[in-house]
């Protein structure tokens, strides 16, 4: 049993389908979308090692090539350098617009295949086929392709809507229990956001969901990419309420920056601790009552996400740092700070031209160092 998921965008509409045994129907599926039969598959070491066969072999089955770009695994990857070593292996296959790429792994792949894709002669065709649990319920879904440079993540992309996405929840079996926390982060993430009803759900079963239980893990995803889909058909360039999705990143992306990008911090880590963070923020400044944001940190620390500064690293982190790094983010206009906060549980907003002071002091409390 598979579910389907359609993003609405007119002309570029395109289906998200969600279900077990999907790489075994991959070539059937992307056949229709390759008219030379020819398909660049871009993954990494750790999951072209693990499930590269079994996509290759659906691939050939339906009578498409094939062609693997196999890159190293980690965030460090998506980057000028990364970007420049795929784009120069995909000239080196002579692709044309005839064919197509495949983004075959976690976020790092689909960003960084996603981006190439954006660029390749200035625009191919390329289907996402996340592996893991944040890209299936995030970063697959939606258009957004990026690399992350000194100055920030993310900050260097485009929108490129895929073709396709196939979540393949079988794929999860051989996830590290780590990985299921940090994309855990970005599912939760849409209950607090935007709907009370779904963070009930997972407060009650959110254990089902990291145990890979089928019936929740399945719901979970649907519901997130639901979310999605409904937002990114509304707003795909993000000139509204898509801003909503970053929920937790201005914070997340800062503490990023600070450990390096590497493994000392995943992504979903970081956006488990900025959304704690943010919702603290909040009741700070008023805007949402303290007990929601106590629930709020409850909820993402039963995950065994991290949700202060202390449980991402012992020492403390430099309030002004923190701040300048969130000046770099995309949603700052003019070197204000936009924040994503929250009015209770279920219910973000976009808050601009947030005041460095009181977001100091807040820093300050939450344990960072002058």
């Amino acid at each position: 049993m598979s579910r389907s998921v359609k993003v609405g965008l007119g002309a570029r509409a395109y289906e998200v389908v969600i279900g077990r045994g999907l790489l075994d129907e991959a070539g059937a599926r992307i056949a229709p979308f390759v008219t030379r039969r020819r398909a660049a598959v871009v993954s990494d070491e750790t999951v072209w090692r693990l499930h590269g066969e079994r996509l290759a072999g659906a691939l050939e089955r339906a009578g498409l090539a094939a062609l693997p770009v196999v890159i190293p695994p980690g965030e460090q990857t998506k980057s000028w350098a990364g970007l420049a070593d795929v784009s120069d292996r995909l000239l080196a296959l002579e692709l044309d617009r005839g064919d197509l790429i495949v983004a075959f792994g976690g976020g790092v792949v689909g960003d960084l295949a996603g981006f190439a894709a954006a660029i390749y002669k200035r625009g191919i065709d390329f289907v996402q086929v996340p592996t893991t649990l944040l890209a299936q319920v995030d970063s697959s879904v939606g258009g957004k392709t990026a690399i992350d440079t000194p100055q920030g993540k993310n900050l260097i992309g485009a929108f490129h809507q895929p073709r396709l996405v196939l979540a393949d929840l079988s794929v999860l079996d051989t996830l590290a229990d780590r990985e299921m926390r940090a994309g855990y982060a970005e599912v939760i993430k849409y209950g607090l956001l935007g709907d009370f009803a779904f963070f009930e759900q997972l407060e009650a079963r959110g254990g089902e969901v990291l145990a890979r239980e089928p019936e929740a893990l399945a719901a979970a995803v649907a519901r997130s990419v639901e979310m999605k889909a409904e937002i990114v058909a509304e707003d795909e360039k993000e000139a509204g309420r898509r801003a909503l999705l970053n929920l937790g990143h201005t914070f997340g992306h800062a503490l990023e920056a600070e450990t390096g990008y590497g493994e000392a911090l995943l992504h979903g880590e970081a956006v488990g601790a900025g959304m704690a963070l943010a919702f603290r923020f909040s009741a700070r400044l008023g805007l949402c009552p303290a007990q929601d944001a106590e629930r709020a940190s409850r909820a993402i620390a039963a995950a065994s996400l991290p949700t202060r500064l202390s449980d991402v690293r012992p020492e403390p982190f430099p309030a002004d740092r923190l701040i300048a790094h969130m000046g770099q983010d995309k949603k700052a206009e003019g070197g204000r700070l936009t924040f994503i906060l929250a009015r209770r549980l279920g219910e973000a907003f976009v808050a601009k031209d947030v005041d460095p002071g009181p977001l100091r002091d807040f820093l300050l409390s939450e344990g960072a160092s002058p």
